[in-house]
Parts: structure tokens; sequence; C-alpha cells
């Protein structure tokens, strides 16, 4: 099952893009949100530190967000 959200509308978007995220990768958004370095979020989902931050690469893409701060509003927003 994978999320779908539509993001807010920035001065910066001219469209408001729905975005699928993964399983893992709503998981992996989780665990930094809620405080979590890379390699404690890699611990927890039994992976590589360097796969849970091509998770977030991958997020930032779809997303179109830039900081940690970003994410975590994100995260928070949609009650990961």
């Amino acid at each position: 099952m994978s999320l779908t959200l539509t993001m807010p509308q920035t001065q910066t978007q001219t469209e408001t893009p729905a975005v699928a995220l993964a399983p893992r990768e709503q998981e992996a958004l989780g665990y930094i949100a809620a405080g979590h370095t890379y390699l404690q979020t890699a611990r927890q989902m039994g992976l590589s530190k360097h796969t849970v931050d091509a998770y977030l690469r991958r997020i930032r893409a779809k997303l179109n967000v830039h900081t940690t701060a970003e994410l975590t509003r994100l995260a928070v927003t949609l009650g990961l």
C-alpha cells in the first residue's frame, strides 16, 4: 500500500502535484521526523545508512523539499 498525497501550493509551485510515497519511504520519513539520525533509522529498519539516504533523496525529489525541517513538517502533516 502506498500513500498518495497532495502538496499545498506554494509561491514556487504552479501546480499541486499528487505524489505517492512507498511504504518504506514513509517509514524512513517517520523515523527522521521523530529525530532519528540516518544511522539510527537504518538500524531500526534493518537497512544500510546508504539505503536510508537514497529513500530520503527520492522523497525530497518527489516532493520538491530541500531540508530536514521541511521533511519533518511534511511528516507531521501526514501524521507519520
